[in-house]
């Protein structure tokens, strides 16, 4: 983030979570370009359904850090994917990874914020990350399918 804004440490500590979960964000929407591409046309609807999420949630975190006065992240011209994409099943498990960075950003923000907006927004968000996470597990055929504690690392 290039300029904090004005605030109580708190608030410069929440804005820098928020920036974090903003360029995950930014990540996922890129993400799901290539996830999109490389889906059978049955699975495309829920790649571009992910997508537009992703892009609200953006636009809302964007609103919020320029409202307070700080300067948001912008998104990269591109991003390292983790792996080769080169079927449906890379696609979906592209996805399993967009998603769990963005809830680990969101988990970030919960433990950051000091406004309850701002923990309201962040439970949203990962919740339904979380949500559209375990749909992807279960294209790729990834087991299992849900979290116990979604964006926590895993022992």
């Amino acid at each position: 983030m290039a300029d904090e804004g004005s605030g109580s440490l708190d608030e410069r500590t929440e804005n820098s979570a928020l920036d974090a979960a903003l360029a995950a964000e930014h990540a996922a929407v890129w993400g799901y370009g290539v996830v999109g591409a490389a889906l059978d046309a049955r699975s495309q609807p829920l790649a571009q359904t992910s997508e537009v999420a992703h892009r609200d949630v953006r636009d809302r975190v964007i609103t919020l850090l320029t409202d307070r006065g700080a300067e948001p992240v912008g998104a990269e011209g591109g991003y390292a994917l983790p792996f080769p994409v080169l079927s449906p099943a890379d696609a979906a498990a592209l996805a399993v990874v967009l998603e769990d960075g963005v809830t680990a950003a969101w988990v970030r923000v919960l433990d950051q914020s000091v406004e309850r907006s701002t923990r309201e927004l962040a439970v949203g968000a990962l919740t339904a990350a979380e949500v559209r996470a375990v749909g992807w597990r279960a294209t790729a055929g990834q087991s299992p399918v849900t979290r116990a504690l979604p964006g926590l690392p895993a022992d």
